[in-house]
């Protein structure tokens, strides 16, 4: 299978292993980018972005990067907080004052951004009509009452991070968050990367296939995870499971869910362009280094209480544990965010780097991504060749 694209012969070993991915890990279509100390050094595709038409993967072709997405919602928050126009330890309601119904008054941006307010779930079931309204779901929640006392444990809120936060996100700015991202970060940086595609961006997107389909399919009950989701009562099953992708045709690949511009899983991006988001944020260029490190300090770790492995979070981002593998030079230092069935954006200040693998043949796993790890670890390791 072709490998198209370039590599900076210090990385060489990260080519082989993309090229391995096809061969030994029956990889469909993939393109995986790198950024170093702010310069290109990784820009691969290959394969194909349809299986059905068997229409190539090129170098632009862009995904739906699932949870990858909350990474650029938080940012979001993040941006709108350095500029003054919001405080994330402070309530919710004091930009959306319709949250503090059902004793969550108390609940802080802070413990959004954490998977803290005890919210993981949208109790009643929302209609295929409510997918693109984003503050009916949003409202929905306002309603509902904490599943946890908020700040006592975390629990991965899959779905409902993007309806709070997008909804804070709209109080403070007046944006739709995919509004806000395309006005103040992608377009800015010239990104390709869309939270919400145009009609254009979704009719030449990825055609994801394979992976798991809540309500449809589950991975065999191997571990406590893959029980859960074979459970439908259980939290992790609730969790991603409602708003119910499956109910249209096609699931994720349909039109409705490549423009809803959901802001937990709804980015639409080239593995170029989320590479880039990650090196424009390594760089400072979007937040001020200060608010970067503050942000990427984890806040939570531990059990999950939605994932049940353990997990890390700072505000928003993800960092190093079982949620979150990464190679053991970034143990300490890397961060970003997986998406369901592989994806992988990755930022690591100390190195350099801004990192990003996408793809359309989805793995069984929520928290797992062999085929990304087997990549950021080539790239670790190509950091100690001479350059």
């Amino acid at each position: 299978m072709a490998v198209h694209g370039w590599c900076h012969p210090r990385f060489s070993r990260v080519r082989e292993v993309f090229r391995q991915n096809f061969a030994g890990d029956g990889e469909l279509g993939a393109a995986f980018s790198v950024f170093l100390d702010d310069k290109p050094v990784v820009d691969l595709w290959g394969g194909v972005a349809d299986r059905r038409d068997e229409r190539p993967w090129e170098r632009g072709t862009p995904a739906l990067v699932y949870s990858c997405t909350k990474a650029v919602t938080a940012t979001a928050v993040l941006l709108l907080a350095e500029r003054g126009l919001l405080d994330v330890t402070a309530p919710v309601a004091e930009v959306w004052p319709e949250f503090a119904r059902a004793g969550k008054e108390r609940i802080t941006v802070e413990h959004l951004l954490t998977h803290q307010a005890g919210l993981p779930v949208v109790e009643e079931p929302v209609p295929v009509e409510e997918f693109e309204d984003q503050e009916a779901v949003a409202d929905r929640l306002a309603g509902q009452t904490p599943l946890w006392e908020p700040g006592t444990a975390h629990g991965y809120h899959a779905l409902t991070y993007g309806f709070l936060l997008g909804e804070v996100i709209r109080r403070v700015s007046g944006k739709r968050a995919g509004e806000f991202v395309a006005a103040e970060i992608a377009d800015p940086l010239g990104l390709e990367l869309w939270l919400g595609a145009p009609d254009d961006v979704a009719a030449r997107a990825a055609r994801l296939s394979g992976g798991l389909r809540v309500g449809a399919s589950a991975p065999a009950p191997e571990d406590a995870l893959g029980a859960a989701m074979l459970d439908g009562e259980s939290l992790t099953r609730r969790a991603l499971g409602n708003p119910q992708v499956t109910k249209l045709p096609g699931g994720a690949n349909h039109p409705v869910i490549l423009r809803a511009g959901w802001p937990a899983i709804g980015v639409v991006a080239t593995a170029l362009g989320l590479a880039g988001f990650y090196r424009h944020l390594v760089a400072g260029r979007i937040l001020r280094p200060e608010t970067l490190a503050d942000a990427v300090r984890a806040r939570v770790s531990g059990p999950d209480r939605v994932l049940l492995v353990d997990s890390s979070f700072g505000l928003g981002y993800m960092r190093p544990a079982r949620a979150f593998p990464v190679p053991g030079q970034g143990s300490l230092t890397a961060f970003g965010h997986t998406g369901l069935g592989g994806f992988l954006g990755l930022g690591d200040v100390e190195h350099g780097l801004g990192m990003a693998y996408t793809m359309n043949r989805m793995t069984d796993a929520i928290a797992d991504s062999p085929r990304a790890l087997r990549l950021a670890e080539a790239v670790y390791a190509s950091l100690d060749a001479s350059p």
